[in-house]
């Protein structure tokens, strides 16, 4: 019996004399390559020592989901729905979710790790993370659109019947339905939920101009809280910032929804003509043409509070703007272009990726952008070094 004991002994002293020896060579390593300038940013090395988001590592996505490709971010990752199905690849370039169903009108919207994609006019959507599918919903009218926020909580919105003009159910993040309202008077254009899930927004068409409801607390079928009533103006969008008020974008004017029901109009461009926008944090970037100056405009970069923070004038057909965090990128008729958020020019590449059919971006990283195009994507990086 004292020799078992005593084997278990020396055995415990070898495995701890290993593991020291294994520290101390690791801490020898770690010492010597700073001091001698050796390159430490080895893939082994990094996934042992830091938890950043890995280097995207290939060239190009290629897309095999059918027809009308639409694209998110989800958590760094590449989400695509098609006319036939949900595809999500890895920032290396692996496949790590396909989901297979049909759709005749593909859209798709993210926030932070996950996705909804869903058919207009159908009745399809799905809820997903990169590697799974977390909800499979049909809904009974055709879905109008969806959307979805940072908490993984969604809204669908879909087509009124027998009177009604239209519905939005609120689901929590298990996809159970929290609640839902139907609207008597003005067609349901879409619906955003707050970041702490407790303000629904729905964007309303009445007989005239737009309509923005605001839904106070978890009660079903109530009546908004705040109503903005628009009769000269179109909505074309509603988003949460995150002080809980809301920004909505209309053709001629930005303006701040407060959730005290108080509306204040932080800029006009009614002499310039809308031709696209990136959300940001705090704030939007807009992209306006001059009426009668071929493709010739500018952009402008707003806070939530009307700062102008930057504004420069650009005489280059812009296709397309997409936005992450304080980095928008810009894709042009000559070249992809990195701006800061006070619209400098980090990094601009003078490749003519619009001449290889990409009409789209989708920024991944404040480093990293896909100039997309209808099966493929090519991955551009801002060399900043």
């Amino acid at each position: 019996m004292d020799d078992v004991n005593s084997l278990k002994k020396n055995r415990r002293r070898f495995i701890s004399l290993v593991l020291l020896l294994v520290a101390v060579v690791i801490f020898l390593f770690i010492s010597v390559s700073l001091l001698i300038g050796y390159n430490t940013n080895a893939p082994w090395f990094s996934a042992l020592f830091s938890q950043r988001t890995p280097d995207i590592s290939v060239d190009s996505f290629y897309f095999n989901i059918g027809r009308s490709r639409m694209f998110a971010n989800i958590g760094g990752s590449v989400a695509a729905v098609g006319t036939l199905g949900v595809q999500v690849f890895d920032p290396a370039g692996n496949e790590t979710l396909r989901e297979p169903f049909r759709l005749s009108q593909p859209a798709i919207t993210g926030s932070g790790d996950r996705c909804i994609a869903y058919d207009i006019g159908g009745t399809a959507a799905r809820v997903f993370t990169s590697t799974q599918v977390l909800s499979v919903l049909e809904t009974d009218s055709a879905i109008v659109s969806a959307s979805i926020n940072e908490n993984g909580w969604f809204c669908l919105v879909t087509q009124g019947s027998g009177g009604l003009k239209g519905a939005v159910s609120v689901h929590d993040n298990t996809g159970t339905v929290v609640y839902r309202v139907t609207l008597a008077t003005g067609f349901a254009l879409s619906a955003q939920l707050s970041p702490d899930n407790k303000t629904l927004a729905i964007l309303t068409l009445p007989e005239t101009g737009s309509r923005v409801m605001l839904y106070q607390g978890i009660d079903e079928d109530k009546d908004p809280d705040h109503q903005f009533d628009f009769f000269d103006r179109l909505i074309i969008d509603i988003f949460f910032i995150p002080n809980g008020d809301i920004l909505a974008v209309s053709t001629d004017s930005l303006i701040l929804l407060e959730d005290s029901g108080d509306r204040t109009f932080l800029y006009s461009f009614r002499d310039k003509r809308l031709g696209g926008y990136a959300k940001q944090n705090d704030g939007i970037t807009l992209h306006l043409y001059d009426y009668g100056v071929g493709v010739g405009g500018s952009l402008v970069t707003l806070r939530a509070d009307g700062t102008i923070l930057g504004e420069i004038a650009t005489d280059r057909e812009i296709l397309s703007l997409s936005s992450f965090e304080k980095t928008l990128v810009v894709l042009k008729n000559d070249g992809v272009t990195f701006y800061g958020d006070d619209l400098e020019v980090i990094y601009s590449t003078a490749d003519n990726h619009s001449s290889a059919g990409a009409g789209r971006l989708l920024v991944v990283r404040e480093d990293t952008v896909l100039a997309v195009s209808d099966n493929s994507a090519v991955i551009i990086k801002a060399e900043t070094n």
